[in-house]
């Protein structure tokens, strides 16, 4: 077969590609199957549930104590008690007993005055029915209990149960298959830590999208890893429409690129109704039909996978069986800083959200399709219209959350410099306080100051060195933060230095060399403290910054330079020795700084801040901080500076 690129011809909005997907699918539903009551948590009935028996299908007692006819308690009084006979007007009974033939009522155990073992007084009469469960008080048989389309929970099991229904006839769970495609792909059960070549990617999309067909109600089968081949892809799917799966699921190959085949397959043994949604992530994916089964080519890159996934395949998996749609909750919040988007495609923008001062405040996470963190550390999604160049800084948007609310109210904001320590710190944090978290977001040390000024976040990480005096950080907070009170407290002091490769096969010795051999750096972003470090050193020296090859291109983290310099892209790049030790780099140290926590005073004397900062004047943690190398905690919790 000659296969030309797949060219997105006829892109579809989402809600173009939903109507699509729901008039070419929406009537399909599963089978009906029996199951027992017990089995049937979170199924959907596909006929109404009428109770077989009362319950209580007798009159119970309600307390423990006697049970009377109520008659011969009438006229009882503190003045005038009745003495009751045991066995033979009044009858001893616990909780759930069933009343004895001729009673109608019971009087609570501390309420008698139990004179000797044939006598017991009252002082009060009771009325009837009074503290009994009447037969059929909470159902009535041939009651209808639930209609058909409910979805069975945790308490109508219950219901159920007492209602005396042990099976219940419900819609079968949809089937799908899973199909990963990708000749770079390898199974995780085969590769060994350090083993992956360049070009290897670890196959996970099907653990993904398995899970999210759980979620979704459904059951799943993984197919064995295929390579890009078009006739085994298109065998595999031909085969799979003729057994019992309701939807096919082909990871991969959805693009446009000439070894993508997820369209030429679907078209080739059915139809493709849409083939490219404006959106971002996840613009690649297509679904058509081949046999009257809806087949999906899903994006290979992962978070493009899981936004298609669940804004298309998931809510049909649910109209296949009558499953209500997912409830979404969303909050207003205001971005820190001001978001462009492209036009013409509704961007799923992932944040960090913080509750700061009674606001909630968003900080947007890198927008990589391919970077499936980028949802693991989201707190919510905003969605920004494909009408839309963007959010302004401060405009009031909505966000979906994808964490509970409560638990993003308990979130102390970081924002400011990139430091190692701040994952540790987040780890003892949840450890040692269990309901307080740590959200950090790296945009510099400048950054951290001017989102303080903003009220963005609780306390800012920094290193920002003053070249006149060689002090860290105070100059910078009187002069940018002049007009607030804030607090200064060392969490770490740590060498800076250059990062280079494993044995050091440039011979770099100092910063000159940079220069001297004409090697490639990776610099850090403006406002960062490593890049003023950097500014200074090479001012210090005498080199141009047109001197330095590569000192445009930026990082926003010490990992993020220790990898480039991993990858081989660069010779060399200015960061913390704990990032070089991580990946097994060598280190040439620079300087020995000093990297702060700058906290504002209104946030100073809270609970979570005061809990954080007891946690890192402890033992355990300064050394798990210590063994990443490069780090002194001498004056770990230390006050540096307070305006």
């Amino acid at each position: 077969m000659n296969l030309k690129r797949n060219v997105y011809l006829d892109m579809k909005s989402i809600k173009e590609a939903t109507k699509i997907l729901f008039d070419h699918f929406g009537h399909i539903k599963t089978d009906i199957e029996t199951l027992d009551v017990v089995n049937a948590k979170d199924r959907v009935l596909a006929t109404p549930a009428m109770a077989a028996i009362s319950s209580p299908n007798f009159h119970a007692a309600a307390m423990d104590g006697i049970a009377v006819d109520a008659k011969v308690t009438f006229g009882a009084s503190e003045d005038a008690p009745i003495t009751l006979l045991p066995d033979k007007n009044a009858f001893f009974v616990n909780t759930g007993h069933v009343l004895p033939v001729g009673t109608n009522a019971v009087i609570m155990i501390e309420h008698l005055n139990i004179i000797d073992e044939k006598n017991v007084e009252i002082e009060a009469p009771v009325f009837p029915w009074q503290h009994v469960r009447k037969m059929g008080e909470d159902i009535v048989a041939t009651q209808l209990l639930f209609p058909q389309g409910h979805k069975i929970n945790a308490h109508s099991l219950g219901a159920l149960l007492s209602g005396g229904i042990f099976k219940v006839t419900v819609y079968k769970q949809p089937k799908v298959l899973i199909i990963p495609t990708g000749s770079e792909l390898r199974q995780w059960q085969e590769i060994k830590t350090g083993q992956l070549k360049p070009g290897d990617v670890i196959e996970s999309n099907s653990a993904v999208l398995g899970g999210l067909c759980e979620d979704y109600g459904a059951q799943f089968d993984r197919h064995p890893m295929l390579k890009d081949n078009f006739e085994k892809i298109k065998q595999t799917v031909g085969n799979a429409v003729k057994q019992d799966y309701d939807m096919i699921c082909i990871i991969g190959g959805s693009s446009a690129g000439s070894e993508d085949f997820a369209k030429p397959v679907i078209s080739s043994l059915g139809k493709i109704y849409v083939h490219g949604v404006t959106m971002m992530p996840g613009k690649p994916v297509m679904f058509g039909k081949v046999s009257d089964t809806p087949v999906f080519g899903i994006p290979g890159y992962p978070v493009s996978a899981i936004v298609a996934f669940e804004l298309f395949a998931g809510p049909l998996l649910l109209n296949m069986q009558k499953l209500p749609k997912k409830e979404i909750i969303s909050v207003q919040v205001s971005p820190a800083r001001k978001i462009a988007s492209k036009l013409g495609q509704e961007e799923f923008l992932r944040v960090k959200i913080g509750s700061v001062d009674g606001k909630l405040m968003s900080s947007q996470l890198p927008r990589g399709s391919g970077s499936i963190t980028t949802l693991t550390e989201a707190d919510g999604i905003i969605r920004i219209p494909a009408n839309s160049e963007g959010i302004s800084e401060n405009q009031s948007v909505q966000a979906q959350l994808l964490r509970p609310l409560s638990s993003i109210e308990n979130t102390i904001v970081i924002t400011g410099s990139h430091d190692n320590t701040l994952d540790i710190l987040a780890d003892q944090i949840k450890e040692d306080s269990g309901d307080i978290s740590v959200s950090s977001s790296h945009v510099g040390s400048m950054g951290g100051l001017m989102a303080i000024k903003k009220g963005a976040c609780h306390m800012a990480g920094a290193h920002l060195l003053d070249p006149e005096d060689g002090s860290y950080n105070i100059s910078y907070i009187k002069k940018y933060l002049k007009d607030q009170k804030v607090w200064a407290v060392n969490l770490v002091m740590r060498e800076q230095g250059l990062i280079v490769a494993k044995g050091n096969p440039e011979n770099i010795q100092s910063i000159k060399d940079l220069k001297e051999k004409n090697l490639r750096f990776i610099n850090r972003q403006p406002g960062s403290g490593t890049r003023i470090l950097f500014d200074y050193k090479l001012k210090a020296l005498g080199i141009s910054i047109q001197d330095i090859q590569g000192y445009e291109n930026d990082e926003y983290t010490h990992m993020s330079v220790a990898v480039s310099v991993l990858s081989g892209r660069v010779d060399a790049g200015l960061g913390i020795q704990a990032a070089a030790r991580a990946l097994d780099l060598d280190f040439i140290p620079i300087v020995t700084e000093e990297y702060d926590l700058i906290i504002p005073d209104k946030f100073y004397n809270t609970q979570k801040v005061q809990t954080l900062l007891k946690i890192i004047q402890t033992k355990k943690l300064q050394e798990r901080i210590v063994s990443l190398g490069g780090y002194s905690t001498q004056n770990t919790g230390k006050i540096m500076y307070h305006s």
